[in-house]
């Protein structure tokens, strides 16, 4: 097929020449809609599969949003897999249900239950890489959408051609039509007969993006006729000045110098933003302004209903209890493999790496299964009825046994530390020895090396 015949293979093929999203030979899971932006995707990835062996799996979800008409998309999806002989999964959701349960708009719903079926889907075939139809329309589109809502330089910044997925880190999101516009990508349908559905939900304004796409684009071009290329110029630099902020954060976050108050305000609230999104707390705006601004000041998070949130003066984030009482559970997300938080006057420090031979043994410092672990954990107080596995134990027994067996005062107890893995089995607690479900084993992978320090002893009746 000549290239041009073909503008979107061409060109496609061009850039993934120029910028491999995806090495020869690997399986790609292939989000399709049955519209034309996603067929056209099929098509072209179809024909690239040729060139770099690749092995493509069609995935499906049915928001069931529209009645009939997200059925008939389903079954145009399932017939168009398998006329071309390919794999296909296919999954439902209650976006509607799923968007009123939780607070959130349909739009942020259906991307939710979206983006964990395709992570779902990359598991079950064995995939690492996901690939949409997004385009560079869509780009100018969510670059308004975000710039509406007060995004920063990454919200502005828009998609990327190839980024983690936001259900699965592990997995990535390609998406190779980034460099054409939507007309291009129809002209290449009609020169090629690709057969599509059309959405009709696309011109109703119940949604931002349609607006945004029919009312407001078109009113800034009569302004600004090359609008497509200053926005994609303003993502650009946005983008690469992002990039610049997020390196001098991370370095921050790993050696602490200088101190937090000399930092610019820039890196200073990405440092902040990094953090709360570690312990899983929507890093807006006006919370990162307060934590910013006001060192050691008490700040109430909605949520919390027995903990205050805080900055210290160099630059931590910490949880401290309303009224005497003791802070909320904490939930950390250890997907970045490393990092630190304060929690009630203890600091922790965990780096997920490939396991090395064993570690020596060290005051404070445990080392674990990373994937016994998981990838979100919780931190929290000692409650009754807690119990535990330490290692060389057949079964788990209450924690308040190995408590008095340890000779630990009761005083002492509801003030140490216990950790929680994501399937919400205990795998750490202070002051006693490692869990048997996560210790390391000769078929461990990752280890996950976790370590700890008090601020002051915690002391009780002469027990430290």
């Amino acid at each position: 097929m000549p290239e041009e015949q073909a503008s979107a293979f061409g060109a496609v093929r061009r850039a993934m020449s120029r910028v491999p999203l995806v090495p020869a030979g690997q399986r790609i899971i292939v989000a399709v809609s049955g519209g034309l932006d996603s067929m056209v995707l099929l098509d072209v990835l179809q024909r690239l599969a040729l060139v770099y062996d690749w092995k493509l799996v069609v995935a499906h979800y049915n928001h069931q949003l529209r009645g009939r008409s997200s059925d008939a998309d389903e079954r145009f999806v399932r017939e168009a897999a398998s006329g071309v002989g390919l794999p296909v999964c296919v999954a439902r959701g209650g976006v509607r249900t799923d968007a009123k349960r939780r607070g959130i708009s349909i739009e942020m719903a259906a991307r939710r239950l979206r983006h964990r079926f395709l992570a779902s889907a990359a598991h079950k075939h064995g995939a690492k890489f996901i690939a949409t139809a997004h385009h560079a329309d869509d780009q100018v589109e969510l670059f308004f959408i975000r710039l509406l809502r007060g995004a920063g330089a990454d919200g502005i910044a828009g998609m990327r051609r190839s980024s983690p997925s936001p259900a699965d880190p592990s997995i990535q999101i390609v998406r190779p039509l980034l460099c054409l516009n939507r007309a291009s990508l129809r002209d290449y349908a009609r020169t090629q007969g690709i057969k599509h559905r059309e959405d009709k939900s696309n011109q109703s304004p119940e949604y931002l993006r349609n607006r945004i796409r029919l009312e407001l684009l078109p009113l800034l071009r009569t302004y600004q006729p090359g609008l497509d290329d200053t926005v994609a110029r303003v993502m650009d630099i946005a983008a690469v000045e992002g990039d610049f902020v997020e390196a001098a954060a991370l370095l921050w976050l790993e050696k602490r110098k200088p101190g937090f108050h000399k930092l610019h305000p820039a890196v200073q609230r990405r440092c902040l933003r990094q953090q709360l999104a570690h312990i899983g707390l929507n890093p807006d705006f006006a919370l990162i302004e307060k934590l910013r601004l006001q060192p050691d000041t008490p700040i109430s998070i909605p949520g919390r209903a027995k903990a205050h949130l805080l900055r210290t003066t160099a630059g931590n984030l910490r949880f401290v209890p309303k009224s005497g009482g003791t802070p909320a559970p904490l939930t950390v997300d250890l997907a970045p493999n490393n990092g630190a938080l304060e929690y009630d006057g203890v600091r922790v420090l965990w780096k997920r790496c490939a396991r090395r031979g064993l570690p020596n043994r060290k005051p404070c410092v445990e080392y674990f299964d990373a994937d016994a672990v998981g990838r979100c954990i919780r931190l929290r107080h000692w409650l009754p009825g807690d119990r535990f596995q330490p290692i060389g134990m057949p079964a788990p027994v209450k924690l308040q046994d190995l408590f008095t067996n340890a000779g630990i005062p009761r005083d002492l107890r509801s003030s140490l530390l216990v950790a929680e893995d994501e399937t919400g089995r205990v795998f750490w607690v202070e002051k006693l020895r490692m869990s048997e479900r996560h210790k390391l084993l000769k078929t461990t992978r990752r280890r996950l090396k976790w370590s700890w320090q008090r601020e002051k002893p915690v002391v009780a009746n002469g027990y430290i």
